[in-house]
């Protein structure tokens, strides 16, 4: 059964999807089931993942890694999620950008994580 706001990675072509609705049987892509993604948040070797947040009244800053993660062709943070209260804002970046997002948030909450997508290493939760 899938639960909403997981991530599923089809081994084969590399598709990573979203949940958004809940459903009882198993996602499939390439004629092979998906590989539920699991969020990682203990930190080991050079590349940090973990996103760290910081949060200034209605300004969310989320930067990805305790030292700068590597932002290259075969090696970069796909994207980040803040999610607040429920609700998920994401950022898309390039190997060419830096791993780091300001988001503004309608009011200031106590219900903020956030979580990035690496391409090499997979996802990661503040």
């Amino acid at each position: 059964m899938t639960k909403n706001k997981q991530i599923y990675k089809c081994g084969i072509c590399g598709n990573v999807v979203e949940i958004l609705h809940e459903g009882s049987d198993t996602l499939v892509c390439c004629k092979k089931p998906m590989r539920l993604l699991q969020e990682q948040n203990d930190e080991h070797g050079l590349e940090k993942h973990v996103p760290i947040v910081k949060q200034n009244g209605q300004t969310v800053i989320v930067t990805v890694g305790s030292t700068t993660h590597p932002m290259e062709d075969s090696h970069y943070i796909e994207w980040v999620e803040l999610i607040v209260d429920g609700e998920i804002l994401r950022k898309h970046f390039t190997p060419t950008d830096k791993a780091e997002v300001k988001f503004l948030i309608t009011r200031p909450s106590l219900e903020i994580r956030a979580r990035a997508y690496c391409n090499v290493h997979g996802l990661w939760r503040s």
